[in-house]
């Protein structure tokens, strides 16, 4: 089970953090992404990191803004958010998946129930 929280209405240039907390899997066993879906958009990658901690992956359109990380010793990935805009409002998605750091939504098994990020102008 994956439960995302940290979302809320923020203004642009602010900041969130998001958390997602793992249970009932052996967390340091699996790469965790973060996605986002916007209203009438399919869902996308924003971010992903692997099990070991050792490989991230961004999209480009939060690079240099957002940060993946994760503390294997609390079974909980978390996303930094910087310099937010109002195009990154949306309801973001913790996922979990075995193996390498995926962008592909359908490669992951286990997902969170979602946290929604609203930015104002």
């Amino acid at each position: 089970q994956l439960q995302a929280s940290g979302g809320g209405l923020v203004q642009a240039g602010g900041s969130l953090r998001l958390s997602c907390a793992a249970s009932g899997l052996t967390f340091s066993a699996y790469g965790m992404g973060w996605f986002r879906q916007a209203p009438g958009k399919e869902r996308e990658f924003v971010a992903g990191i692997s099990s070991t901690d050792r490989v991230t992956d961004y999209a480009d359109s939060v690079k240099g803004r957002f940060t993946i990380s994760r503390d294997n010793a609390k079974n909980t990935v978390y996303l930094q958010m910087n310099s937010l805009k109002p195009e990154d409002t949306a309801v973001y998605y913790c996922a979990a998946r075995v193996g390498v750091v995926s962008t592909s939504p359908t490669s992951y098994a286990y997902w969170g129930q979602g946290t929604l990020v609203t930015v104002s102008s």
